[in-house]
């Protein structure tokens, strides 16, 4: 269930054991911070003081507290952190003190617990933060990953609320011309029909997209007995709902599980790597990063940065080497170090008279005959601001080696949102996570019924 591999969830009644691995002993740190700078950090600073050897006495009232909101009938995230950084200014032994009882109250094995704070101790060092008010977004963040809490009705809310923002501009583009056709009186017509097409190709939906859109829009009103323009709205918001695949789970047989990461250059697929390796290692996964764009000058480089921020192993070779030689080695390397997660980095465009596409076929063949199953995901990285150039990046590369997933980067601000139900309903994959600003914590699962009350203002 994340961070812990033996916890109890205590809210609704039900009692779950984690599937992940316990957490491995490199630091994490966000993209300010060199790996170098947080193992320095976490070297010199003497570590918190496991429980019963000098800790702070808690306060009863305290504790009886917090026993009671864990054991509520559900999660209450920012409950629980007001309750842990109560009265305090400073991170100190008091504050690891509180986050040891919570561990404790929730069944976390104690070496796993003191592994979580050692952690964010190091990181806290590293970043040279002290104050509870600069620590308080990143605490709540791993807290959410560790406990797996993603989903829980407040922090839906939370992610809600990033995702309206988002889709801002892409909602002001729809919703005056939307709120007029709700608005008219009379029935269903042509002219309704056609106004509707215009809105949905300017939001980027893309022209064929559209058509089918609208084909099952006139089915499901049909269907629903809507035959006013002044009940309509009933009508999109029900397509939108169900317009999204979920993600299937990958049949792993034996780890590691390799997760090959496609786009072209520029969408942001570095980045994406390094959060989504971020949000596996606080899951606790043991993660292997592997550089195999091995033609895009410094990319190698830039991996192995983002590897050192954020704890997670690196495998590249040197600059021009044959992609799927790196693929094949870092699979073996993961097979025997023990790693449970593989992203193996690809090209978005070759130097050479090599065809991508060829390239990326030769590559799963590779991974397929060193470790039988892999990959077991391709995960497409598409850019929500180029509208209807994602929609051809997601044909060309699905029908070429294959699709998963989809990864739609930079959907905070853009104007061109409508992009999402362009490939949902033109190629029905599903998005899996999607990138709502710059920070770690902004790479977010994908739910499409929110996304649909988002884009609806609902």
């Amino acid at each position: 269930m994340g961070f812990f591999s033996k916890i109890k969830k205590l809210w609704g009644g039900e009692s779950e054991t984690a599937q992940q691995p316990a957490a491995s002993a490199p630091s994490e740190a966000p993209a300010e911070t060199s790996a170098a700078v947080v193992d320095a950090a976490a070297a010199d600073a003497p570590a918190p003081a496991p429980a019963g050897q000098g800790a702070p006495v808690l306060d009863e009232a305290w504790k009886s507290a917090l026993a009671a909101s864990l054991h509520g009938s559900r999660a209450r995230i920012s409950e629980w952190l007001g309750l842990l950084l109560k009265d305090l200014h400073t991170a100190d032994d008091a504050l690891w003190a509180r986050l040891r009882f919570l561990f404790e109250t929730l069944g976390a094995p104690a070496s796993e617990a003191d592994a979580f704070i050692s952690e964010f101790t190091a990181w806290a060092q590293a970043m040279n933060l002290a104050k509870i008010d600069d620590l308080r977004s990143e605490l709540r963040y791993r807290l959410i990953l560790s406990l797996d809490l993603e989903q829980e009705e407040e922090e839906r809310k939370n992610v809600f609320q990033k995702l309206t923002h988002g889709l801002a501009k892409t909602r002001e583009r729809l919703s005056v011309g939307l709120g007029a056709l709700f608005g008219r009186k009379g029935e269903l017509d042509d002219a309704f029909w056609d106004e509707l097409e215009e809105l949905f190709i300017m939001a980027d939906v893309g022209a064929e997209a559209t058509r089918k859109l609208l084909d099952n829009l006139r089915s499901r009103a049909r269907s629903m007995g809507v035959t006013e323009a002044a009940r309509f709205r009933e009508v999109l918001s029900a397509e939108l709902d169900v317009l999204f695949p979920l993600p299937k789970k990958p049949k792993v047989a034996a780890p590691p599980e390799v997760v090959m990461m496609i786009g072209v250059n520029g969408v942001g697929k570095t980045t994406t790597i390094a959060k989504l390796a971020y949000r596996a290692r606080l899951q606790g996964r043991k993660v292997l990063i592997a550089a195999g764009d091995t033609f895009r000058a410094a990319a190698i480089g830039q991996l192995e940065v983002w590897a050192g921020r954020v704890g997670a192993g690196m495998f590249s070779k040197s600059e021009g080497a044959d992609p799927a030689a790196v693929a094949f080695e870092a699979v073996d390397k993961a097979m025997k170090e023990g790693y449970d997660l593989v992203l193996l980095d690809t090209a978005g465009r070759l130097h050479t008279k090599v065809n991508l596409m060829e390239e990326l076929r030769k590559i799963k063949r590779v991974l397929e005959k060193k470790h039988p199953g892999a990959p077991h995901k391709s995960v497409l990285v598409i850019d929500a601001t180029t509208g209807q150039n994602a929609l051809s990046q997601t044909k060309l590369f699905h029908e070429a080696v294959g699709v998963d997933e989809i990864v739609l980067t930079k959907l905070d601000g853009t104007a061109k949102g409508g992009v999402m139900v362009g490939v949902a309903i033109s190629h029905r994959l599903p998005i899996s996570f999607v990138g709502l600003g710059e920070k770690m914590e902004d790479l977010r699962p994908f739910v499409g019924e929110d996304f649909a009350k988002a884009l609806l203002g609902q």
